[in-house]
């Protein structure tokens, strides 16, 4: 009986530890959702406006 409790303690404090590792990620995650948020808002003023912005992958430069 005393090996259940035993097991059972280490599994509850198993639980709490993964809790809080679930919790501090969703803040993480929470924050950088929204700085993705603000950075593509940034960009589409940025591309509204008309300056200049970031050639990325394959797109041709404007000049060409």
């Amino acid at each position: 009986m005393q090996v259940l409790e035993e097991r059972i303690a280490h599994l509850v404090r198993t639980v709490d530890e993964l809790s809080d590792v679930v919790a501090q990620q969703q803040t993480e995650i929470d924050t950088l959702t929204r700085r993705v948020h603000m950075l593509m808002q940034r960009e589409g003023e940025r591309e509204q406006s008309g300056t200049g912005g970031v050639v990325l992958g394959d797109e041709t430069p404007p000049h060409y």
